[in-house]
């Protein structure tokens, strides 16, 4: 039996157990040291294996179309610090100031990677452009993260200083990226072939800082702090976001002259925020007491891009007959 697309898959399924597992036996004292030590060895294998399976040719082929790019790039680090800054006061109300740093937090992440590029393929996108433009986010994201913390975020939450984030971001999280892609012409057979065992490595690692993270949050009283109405005014932030961020890409790739093709490839990676870079992040930049309210919004809008990317997949693949190329790939 097919599972109903608006359904949450198991991961989100997996991720709402482990943050109400936080919530009810919080890691303390020791043990929370030990799940600190684990957090710090998940995560750097979760950015070798991110590594490991970024190919070289994917990313080649689609990197001479600059203009897509460069607009996916804007969207991701222009337009959504730009929204969640000028519709704050007409947002911030809806949640408490700590979620609203999440929110902030949650604008000047890097997109993803894995989704961005299934969505464009399922909608008939220029699939090589969407793999160049999704790595080339997570990498810069190392970079322009942590310095739009510093611009837009530290001024209303404390974190450590740009140049210093920047540092533990690269010794932490570039250094094993590298390594994995380095590796990959040894490795990389091994993890193509056990990509659904790895997922569950990867994944796993996710659910371990998010445990860690709320387990430090609830200890601090997060649950107090977030009433119900908070969470609701959440939602309706994360749906503004998401529905301008999507309404504004499709027609600024419109206006730009972008084929439909294209027009699917910005959309969908200029409009994915990511949990999987986001949540190690978040991590390093934040002290561990605040990191669970930080992510919380990431979590929230990632199944909410999940759900509705779907659906707007499935509608745009209806619309296109054949598979698409992009005007650029025709004429190269």
């Amino acid at each position: 039996m097919t599972r109903p697309r608006f359904l949450p898959d198991n991961f989100t399924l997996a991720l709402i157990a482990t943050v109400t597992a936080a919530s009810l036996l919080p890691a303390s004292g020791p043990t929370a040291r030990l799940f600190e030590m684990a957090t710090t060895v998940a995560i750097g294998l979760l950015f070798f294996l991110h590594g490991a399976k970024l190919s070289r040719e994917a990313v080649f082929a689609g990197v001479t179309h600059w203009r897509l790019h460069l607009l996916v790039l804007c969207s991701t680090f222009v337009l959504f610090p730009l929204l969640g800054m000028i519709l704050k006061p007409a947002l911030a109300p809806l949640v408490t100031p700590e979620l609203y740093v999440g929110i902030l937090y949650l604008c000047v992440l890097p997109a993803t990677v894995q989704s961005a590029i299934a969505f464009t393929s399922l909608a008939r996108g220029n699939v090589p452009a969407a793999v160049c433009s999704a790595s080339a986010s997570t990498l810069l994201g190392v970079f322009i993260t942590p310095l739009l913390v510093s611009a837009l975020v530290v001024p209303h939450h404390q974190s450590g200083g740009s140049l210093d984030a920047i540092g533990r971001i690269l010794l932490q999280l570039m250094v094993p990226f590298v390594a994995g892609h380095l590796l990959r012409p040894w490795i990389g057979s091994f993890v193509k072939r056990h990509a659904s065992t790895l997922k569950f490595v990867d994944q796993g690692s996710i659910l371990l800082v998010v445990y860690t993270a709320f387990s430090a949050a609830v200890i601090e009283g997060l649950w107090k702090q977030v009433p119900l109405s908070a969470l609701a005014g959440l939602l309706v932030v994360c749906a503004v976001l998401l529905t301008l961020a999507l309404v504004l890409t499709a027609l600024a790739a419109r206006k730009l002259g972008f084929d439909k093709a294209d027009e699917i490839t910005i959309v969908f990676c200029g409009s994915k925020k990511s949990l999987a870079s986001g949540v190690p992040m978040a991590k390093v930049l934040f002290p561990a007491a605040s990191v669970g309210a930080i992510v919380l919004p990431l979590m929230l809008f990632h199944q909410m891009q999940l759900m509705v990317c779907a659906a707007l997949a499935h509608r745009y693949s209806r619309r296109t007959s054949a598979p698409l190329t992009s005007t650029h790939e025709n004429k190269a």
